[in-house]
């Protein structure tokens, strides 16, 4: 298995996030896209990604029939978006150019910060294979080897089970196929590489979207994390 230091995969996953955060401050998360949708920014466009940052001043457009999740860092406020319609991302809400906002939540406080770590995990599944002998933060994200993870502390065990107690609300008020309490609890496991419970949650989330290929990845890299665990 190929092994890389803790150094040179800080370059490798956040070099193209400091050039982003460069031209502009991250306000929000793609939790949630279907159909046709576009960006358009400072720096360039395209097709919006599934768990792409939202950048202030962004402008996204949706063809009829699409469909777009957004979650805001500094309030967590969610919105969904249903097309034919547009929007201009601001700080901590959305500008409507045409059409209107579909629906408005607001997340629990510390939500968004857990999310906000998906993209830097999701490039970590990505790389697939690849096993970090040395701890490394990467833009929030902890990574060691599985072997040598630690147990929680019984602090860190009650924050935990508070992380749960939010996923069970989160799931409250979401819809069926809304990954956002599984992303969250993801993110909030990882702290703690908890593997075995974040297989579980990975495993859900294909359930609710079954032709995710990013939650395809995430179960992918935490079955392979499991299996090393043993």
């Amino acid at each position: 298995m190929l092994v890389i230091r803790g150094a040179l995969l800080f370059a490798l996953l956040v070099g193209s996030r400091g050039i982003a955060l460069a031209q502009g401050a991250d306000v929000g998360l793609i939790s949630q896209i279907a159909g046709e949708v576009s960006y358009a920014s400072s720096s360039g466009g395209g097709k919006v990604q599934p768990f792409m940052k939202m950048r202030q001043g962004d402008r996204f457009t949706l063809a009829a029939g699409g469909l777009l999740k957004v979650v805001y860092f500094q309030n967590g406020r969610q919105e969904t978006w249903r097309g034919p319609a547009g929007f201009k991302s601001g700080i901590e809400q959305s500008e409507p150019q045409s059409g209107a906002v579909f629906e408005v939540a607001s997340l629990p406080a510390g939500v968004p910060q857990k999310m906000q770590k998906i993209p830097e995990l999701l490039q970590i599944a990505k790389m697939g294979g690849m096993q970090v002998r040395e701890a490394a933060k990467l833009g929030g994200v902890q990574v060691r080897g599985t072997k040598s993870r630690p147990r929680p502390s019984p602090e860190q065990q009650a924050e935990v089970a508070a992380a749960r107690k939010t996923y069970a609300q989160l799931l409250q008020q979401a819809a069926r196929d809304d990954i956002t309490p599984e992303l969250y609890l993801f993110s909030a496991l990882q702290e703690y590489m908890l593997y075995e419970d974040m297989k579980t949650v990975a495993d859900e989330m294909l359930r609710k979207q079954p032709a995710n290929p990013e939650a395809q990845k995430l179960a992918d890299w935490t079955k392979e994390r499991v299996q090393e665990s043993r």
